[in-house]
């Protein structure tokens, strides 16, 4: 009888030490679950007050604009719909300027500056009653003369340029995102791998990390590689899946297998050419490209390339094969792309041109020039017949191969890569698996995602709080990856 006396009081403590416990965990998960929510709400609330900030500079910019010369608002008069609501052209700036201060207020002014969304929406309507005296204003000034009409008339290809407007971009429907903060400093370039399960990003404190974005992908191969000056080129080797090279500012080029977790060659190249620019392997053969770049004081980071150094590697020797000829003291070159079968490398450069190389030949066979300022990016079509361009003037063309030349599509999208923005990131495009929709590095807080060749809306993504410095999309599912100045990495699925 003592026992079970003794016994059930020994019970008793025990469930009365336990429940303060299952309390405490109850009370906890019911916190968890209300800060999950808190974060979901203010998240909503800071893509509102980023949108509304957005809006604000857009309207800011184009008051701006309006306050041009009587010469400047002849052109503008040629580029503005005043009265006619059939006409897509926006208003463009003839001056050639784009406004510092708009990228640096999305860079710097986060949304907390934004104290009162009233006072944003009374901001917002009274830029917009302005812009209508502007135009009123236009309306009233006489027509242009037929000389001066021609001299304004841009050039043949430019009339045909995609022009879409700010508030014709729709922003993309999200299946799920993923926001990686591992980064110190602003985001250099962002790589999925070629199965696409592992991502690579580089950041210009000289850093590389390797993570993963799906909880179903093993974390063995998430990595931090430090490389001890900038990180300007990552590129997956297309056959294994292994094999990640690095390129850096002092002419270094790393080989990091991400299964044995080392890197297994340290390359170099010459010293006349410390900057790795650009790196691309074949998708076939065991090799890759280099285009190196010698330095120069630049405005921007392409007025901070001098001469271009074209440069094939062997992957199972990890030796130097040949040099690509380019000429006496070529201009830099700024991005390079192989077709499907890896013989032909095509590379861009800071004059311009494009040109075309047979890897076998090693020779160059073609090149033309594609644009009237720097190609900051160039890119093979996915079906073969074509291959893009991007200029640091903002204009995006797809030239046939078929028939040399001919530009099969192109838009403007000089309101996300203008010259200021330059001083932030080097301009890149990717396109997704089937080739149809290109998303654009910015000088905003946002990216533009263009319809090759479609006629449904331009997108625009999820805002980051700084530039978009890198993109890059899945190998076959519509993921893409966006890198900001803001030193975060973004996985998004959109439907």
């Amino acid at each position: 009888m003592v026992t079970m006396v003794c016994q059930l009081h020994f019970e008793s403590a025990l469930i009365n030490e336990r429940i303060p416990a299952l309390l405490k965990i109850s009370t906890e998960r019911n916190t968890v679950k209300r800060l999950k929510t808190d974060i979901k709400q203010l998240n909503q609330k800071l893509s509102e007050l980023q949108a509304l900030l957005e809006l604000k500079e857009a309207e800011i910019l184009s008051l701006r604009r309006g306050a041009a010369t009587v010469p400047e608002i002849y052109v503008l008069q040629e580029n503005i719909c005043t009265n006619d609501s059939s006409c897509e052209t926006p208003l463009k700036d003839v001056s050639g300027n784009s406004s510092v201060e708009s990228c640096h207020v999305t860079s710097a002014c986060t949304p907390p500056c934004v104290t009162d969304t009233n006072d944003v929406s009374d901001t917002v309507l009274e830029l917009t009653r302005a812009m209508s005296g502007v135009s009123s204003s236009l309306n009233r000034l006489p027509s242009m003369d037929a000389e001066a009409k021609e001299a304004s008339r841009e050039p043949l290809i430019e009339s045909k340029l995609e022009i879409w407007k700010e508030e014709e971009f729709q922003q993309v429907t999200v299946e799920f995102q993923e926001t990686f903060l591992g980064h110190t400093s602003p985001i250099s370039r962002c790589r999925f791998s070629a199965s696409g399960t592992n991502v690579a990003s580089s950041s210009v404190d000289g850093t590389v990390r390797i993570w993963t974005y799906d909880s179903s992908t093993p974390a063995s191969r998430n990595a931090t590689i430090y490389c001890g000056t900038e990180i300007m080129s990552l590129e997956w080797e297309s056959r294994s899946d292994r094999l990640l090279l690095i390129g850096t500012a002092d002419g270094g080029i790393k080989a990091w297998n991400v299964d044995a977790k080392r890197v297994v060659c340290d390359l170099s190249t010459t010293q006349e050419f410390p900057s790795v620019v650009d790196l691309k392997c074949s998708p076939v053969e065991p090799i890759f490209v280099s285009a190196a770049a010698s330095r120069r004081f630049g405005s921007s980071r392409i007025d901070e390339m001098g001469y271009a150094s074209l440069s094939v590697w062997n992957m199972r020797a990890w030796k130097h094969v040949l040099a690509l000829p380019l000429g006496k003291d070529p201009p830099g070159i700024t991005a390079l792309s192989f077709n499907h079968n890896g013989k032909i490398l095509a590379a861009s450069a800071s004059d311009g041109m494009i040109h075309m190389f047979d890897i076998s030949a090693g020779l160059q066979i073609t090149g033309w020039p594609a644009h009237d300022s720097a190609v900051n990016s160039v890119l093979f079509g996915s079906d073969e017949t074509s291959i893009f361009s991007l200029g640091s003037d903002g204009k995006i063309l797809e030239w046939s191969l078929q028939n040399p030349g001919q530009i099969l599509w192109s838009s403007d999208c000089s309101k996300f890569c203008y010259p200021e923005s330059e001083k932030i990131c080097r301009h890149e495009i990717a396109l997704d698996s089937n080739g149809r929709r290109l998303l654009v590095t910015s000088g905003s807080v946002r990216s533009p995602i263009y319809q090759v060749r479609g006629r449904s809306s331009a997108l625009k993504t999820l805002p980051h709080t700084a530039a978009i410095t890198s993109v890059d999309w899945h190998p076959t599912r519509p993921i893409f990856l966006t890198g900001s100045a803001d030193h975060s990495v973004r996985v998004t699925s959109i439907l």
